[in-house]
This record gives C-alpha cells, sequence and structure tokens, in this order.
C-alpha cells in the first residue's frame, strides 16, 4: 500500500501521550507540534488510527503544505495539489474548517471560499466536467495557517473521536473521552490498581479507565468519513483493523473501578453509559459524596474532574468542596490523586501543594492537571 502522511490533532499539552499511542501501532512520527502529531502511514494505517487511537481527536490525511501571504498564492498552490488522486469525479469536497496563527491570511470564510474555487478549477481541467453533481462520498477538507505555512488535509474520521458513540447521557460540563483517555495515560495507573472518581459525573473517566483494562479499542462502535473512500482505502483494511479489535478485547478481568457523584440521576446516567460501552460489569457506581470517600485498601489512585465553579452561584461552594476533598484525601493512606480543574486556590483549599503540576487546554479553557503523588506499592516477590 502506498506510504502517506497523516495528522493526528490533540488537546495541547498531550502530544507526547498521542506520540506515543502512534509508535505502540507501529507507526514512525514524522512531526511534532502544539496540538498535533503527524505519522506515516497506509491505508491501513488510516483504519487502525481511528479505531485505536484513544487520545487523537481525529485522523487527516496530509495532501499538502507551502507558504502562502497572499490569496492569489493560497490559489495557485492549491490548484496544484493533485485533488484527483483523492477525491473521485462523484465526490462531496469543502474546506470545512480553517485554522489561522500568526499568518497574514486570517478569515476563515475568505480562505475556505478561495481554497474551494482552487479545488474545482484543478478538478474540471482534470475530468473535463464543467459542474459537480457531488452525490457521492464525501471528502471534507481541514485547513491549518500557523506563521503563513498552509498544510491541508483531507479528514477521515468525520465526528470527533471523542464521540465514541458510548455517551448517550452527560451531565452538565463532562469532560471529553480523549482528554479523560489521555490524562489516565499520564498517571502510573494500570489496572491491578485501584481507581476511584469521587466526582465522576457522566463517568467518562471510569469508562475510559475500564476500555483501557480491558483492551477495548475506542473506535470499534462508531463510523468513519474515510469508510465510504473505495477509490483509496479497501473495504477489507476496515474490516482488518475490526477484526483486530476484537480479537485483543478482555474484559474477563478483575478490576477495582469506582465512581461516585453527589447527584443520583447522574450515577444512574454514568451506568447507562457504561453498559453502552460494554464496561458495566467492570465499574462500581454509587450515589455519594466526597466527605464520605473512604476505601480499606492502600495504594489507589483518584482520578477527577471535580466542579470548576464556571457559575457565580457554584464559585462560593468551591472552598467548602475541595477542603472537603482534601480531608478525605488525607484519610486514605498511602493514596495519589490526580484532578483536572480551573480552580485556581485548590492546592490552597485541598490543603497540599501539588507534587506535579501541568497545564492543559481544555478547548479554551486553561486547566491545570494537579498531581497529588502517594507512596509507590512494594515490590510483588517473585
Amino acid at each position: 500500500m502506498e506510504r502517506m502522511e497523516l495528522i493526528a490533532p490533540c488537546h495541547f499539552g498531550l502530544e507526547a501521550v498521542l506520540k506515543r499511542e502512534i509508535q505502540d501501532l507501529g507507526y514512525e512520527i514524522s512531526n511534532v507540534e502544539d496540538g498535533r502529531v503527524s505519522f506515516y502511514g497506509d491505508a491501513e494505517a488510516i483504519c487502525r488510527a481511528n479505531i485505536f487511537l484513544r487520545t487523537a481527536e481525529r485522523v487527516l490525511l496530509k495532501v499538502g503544505s507551502f507558504k502562502a501571504v497572499t490569496f492569489e498564492e493560497l490559489f495557485e498552490h492549491t490548484k496544484k495539489i493533485p485533488w484527483e488522486k483523492y477525491v473521485p469525479k462523484d465526490g462531496k469536497f469543502w474546506v470545512t474548517k480553517a485554522a489561522s496563527v500568526k499568518s497574514k491570511l486570517f478569515s476563515p470564510s475568505d480562505i475556505q471560499s478561495i481554497m474551494k474555487k482552487a479545488m474545482v478549477n484543478r478538478m474540471r481541467e482534470h475530468y473535463h466536467v464543467d459542474w459537480f453533481e457531488e452525490s457521492g462520498a464525501s471528502y471534507p477538507i481541514r485547513v491549518f495557517l500557523m506563521k503563513d505555512i498552509v498544510t491541508v488535509g483531507i479528514d477521515t474520521s468525520g465526528v470527533s473521536l471523542h464521540k465514541r458513540g458510548y455517551r448517550q447521557l452527560s451531565s452538565k460540563a463532562p469532560i471529553t473521552e480523549t482528554l479523560a483517555a489521555a490524562l489516565i495515560m499520564l498517571t502510573p495507573w494500570r489496572k491491578d490498581r485501584i481507581l476511584v472518581d469521587p466526582f465522576c459525573g457522566s463517568g467518562t473517566f471510569p469508562i475510559e479507565a475500564a476500555m483501557i483494562a480491558a483492551n477495548i479499542a475506542p473506535g470499534m462502535n462508531r463510523s468513519f468519513t474515510a469508510e465510504e473512500w473505495s477509490n483509496l482505502i479497501p473495504k477489507k483494511a476496515w474490516y482488518d483493523a475490526i477484526d483486530e479489535a476484537n480479537s485483543l478485547i478482555n474484559d474477563d478481568i478483575e478490576v477495582d473501578i469506582q465512581g461516585y457523584d453527589i447527584d443520583g440521576d447522574v450515577v444512574r446516567a454514568a451506568r447507562e453509559n457504561a453498559k453502552e460501552a460494554g464496561v458495566d460489569h467492570l465499574i462500581h457506581f454509587q450515589e455519594r459524596a466526597v466527605k464520605d470517600l473512604r476505601h480499606p485498601k492502600k495504594y489507589g489512585f483518584i482520578i477527577t474532574n471535580p466542579p470548576y465553579g464556571e457559575r457565580l452561584e457554584e464559585k462560593e461552594n468551591l472552598p467548602g468542596l475541595y477542603r472537603e476533598f482534601g480531608d478525605s484525601f488525607r484519610n486514605l493512606d498511602s493514596w495519589s490523586a490526580y484532578m483536572i480543574t480551573s480552580y485556581e486556590d485548590t492546592e490552597k483549599y485541598f490543603g497540599r501543594k501539588a507534587d506535579k503540576n501541568r497545564k492543559i487546554y481544555n478547548g479554551m479553557l486553561k486547566t491545570y492537571f494537579y498531581q497529588f503523588l502517594g507512596p509507590k506499592p512494594p515490590k510483588q516477590k517473585k
């Protein structure tokens, strides 16, 4: 199969996690930059990346990169891309998103319309038609401009990869599935260790942890735009990737993963979501306040997304809530706690300075991943 370059966007600050995932799939990294990782692969890699990557937002097939400081240059360089190699005569093509940072060209709508015009121009000459029906498969184009360098990719995923298909019911301010998976993978948690989320909301952290523990590929129960690209990817490549994912599942395992929330309706929603994901038998959900957080075992992990107080009336409750959380944590002998929050007084009310801290952008919101580390468990005697 032909070697191509693929681009996987991710959350800012989590590129290293995605890079490791891509390498674990066996692909060579070509570039790592803010918010995306590029790598080499063939048509099969498009299928496997979409199905297996837990922390990528989508997978793009890179078709061109060039410098453009005027719309004329943008038009000419876009026209030089061999679009006929990717988009068939009946293909539906449009520039679905244009993002520009520190570049002379910054109007997304102008970038989109000029590039579409250039594509039509090129394909009209190649296919010898004046009008494109666009009745076939979809080929949505995404464009990034960074310091006047234009990178062009065709979106193979369609709906963002964080939509795994299991979260039918969602609590307010849920964390995305890709971000939750990446944060779990940043910690030393493994399936033989206890994991508790005391603010579980719609259950994203416990569900992603259970899927990691059972080796369930995140993209198994959804579809992708590139599945319709019969001109580029043989159907067999998708079937093979799904067969591979199925063969790796091991959900007959013993794990201790728990999710608590003070709201009973939210807990019920989390249970439904876990059922949709096929991991409800691996998670214990319970209606419980953070002040009642306790566990008899040692060396457990808390990984959570506590309330940030985005609304004014909620902000007043935060000092008390984080204080209760800190008190409960101190009573958990030898545990570690990891939390993502934008609340600036976290350490003050939690009652302890974080051992490590990592800045992560959750969408446009600047958050911090606070890491309060407990001791490592003694090594098991062989």
